[in-house]
């Protein structure tokens, strides 16, 4: 499982992941009963104290988005589908950090939108 922490983000470490792991389940590169990687494995992937990959699995599990099978490991809870709620929720997660980064860098709206549409239309090219 990829997940990319950003050291720049104000948010804790182990919200970074939850939203990863959510983010995987909505792009579809996570479903239903895959499993996770243990914490001691995603902890040293990451470079991170396992208590944060702890916490993170321990608020997912209480939200019902993953379940523990003991001695067998973590692994993506059955019930669990991809959404268009959740591709919105993404889009907007993702539409608001590039506004962010856009005004700490001094970019408009305007000019943001323009370079997004330019460079989507290089990737279908």
């Amino acid at each position: 499982m990829l997940v990319n922490l950003d050291p720049n983000d104000g948010r804790p470490l182990y919200l970074q992941i939850m939203d990863e792991v959510r983010r995987a389940l909505a792009v579809g590169t996570l479903r239903a009963e895959d499993p996770l990687p243990s914490v001691r494995e995603l902890a040293a992937e990451l470079v991170v104290n396992p208590r944060t990959v702890s916490q993170a699995y321990q608020e997912l599990e209480r939200a019902g988005v993953i379940y523990v099978r003991r001695g067998q490991g973590t692994f993506v809870s059955p019930t669990v589908r991809r959404s268009a709620g959740e591709r919105r929720s993404l889009a907007l997660a993702v539409a608001k950090r590039a506004l962010l980064e856009a005004r700490r860098n001094g970019v408009g709206v305007e000019e943001l939108v323009t370079m997004i549409q330019k460079l989507a239309a290089r990737e279908d090219e």
